[in-house]
């Protein structure tokens, strides 16, 4: 029975996300992925956000807090990936600025599968990781099928709108899978996580956000975009690249775990600067 959970455990993960990129990138216009942000500084902070602050905050904060080995390499993996495919969502329902919020996304996922790879090894010098089998496997597994995606869209936007549905529901249902069989093999990690290595996911997803408010410039909307988008990490990426390169299971567990908190985290976040941004509009109306 455990063998079996596992290989499905494997193959959900796969589903996921593969039929995550192909489901984002069905879902992407040309419009909409040439409207990268324009404003170099932002781009700049942006990426100093989540690829320099991000991880020295998580690298200062496991060398403080004693965490089990598999929740510290998690949440090093959560630091390096940013570029969640929820976050044009979730700026959907802060009513803020969306199409910053899509590009914002793609050019995360991008970095991302080109320096996770790079910097991986260097953070965590003593695991057996490989530059190119990581960069390889995200390559072929996400940004091939996301790239093949936006491709069939752009050339049959209509096929493309009709087999959204089937690919969204396919990851979802694969996301289901994942957790479900991952609680089913290793229910008492996930119940000895509730502690200090709680805390440590929780606290990654809030001052990540924080950092993301802080660098987000003058404009409202941008800012809480980036705070959305620097909360929130690339579950996606650092699943697959710890499904194939490590057997500790505390370190899909933390990734599972923030992905819970995180949601629960920033959706009210989400509302409550929908709330604002109506109170702000009706104001200036009166």
């Amino acid at each position: 029975m455990k063998e079996i959970l596992e290989i499905l455990f494997k193959i959900s993960v796969l589903t996921f996300v593969i039929g995550n990129m192909i489901s984002m990138g069905l879902n992407l216009t040309l419009h909409q992925i040439l409207e990268l942000p324009r404003n170099v500084k932002l781009v700049i902070l942006s990426l100093v956000a989540n690829f320099v602050l991000v991880p020295l905050f998580v690298y200062g904060m496991v060398a403080i807090i004693p965490v089990p080995e598999g929740v510290k390499i998690g949440l090093i993996l959560l630091s390096l990936a940013a570029g969640a495919p929820f976050l044009p969502k979730l700026a959907e329902i802060a009513r803020s600025d969306t199409a910053f919020s899509i590009g914002l996304m793609l050019m995360l996922m991008v970095v991302t599968i080109f320096y996770l790879p790079l910097l991986l090894p260097v953070v965590l010098a003593g695991a057996k990781v490989s530059s190119w089998a990581i960069a390889k496997s995200l390559i072929l597994l996400m940004l091939i099928p996301l790239l093949a995606a936006i491709f069939f869209r752009a050339k049959a936007e209509a096929a493309a709108k009709r087999l959204l549905p089937f690919f969204a529901k396919v990851s979802n249902i694969a996301l289901i899978v994942l957790v479900v069989t991952l609680i089913i093999l290793h229910t008492r990690s996930l119940i000895n996580m509730v502690g200090l290595s709680l805390i440590a996911i929780i606290l990654l997803i809030i001052v990540a956000m924080l950092i993301g408010y802080g660098l987000g410039g003058a404009d409202r909307d941008k800012r809480i975009v980036l705070s959305l988008g620097t909360g929130q990490r690339n579950i996606s990426a650092a699943i697959l690249v710890a499904s194939q390169n490590f057997k500790d299971p505390d370190i899909i567990l933390t990734m599972v775990a923030l992905a819970i908190f995180g949601l629960i985290i920033m959706l009210p976040f989400a509302g409550m600067m929908r709330k604002r941004a109506a109170v702000n509009r009706n104001a200036i109306f009166q």
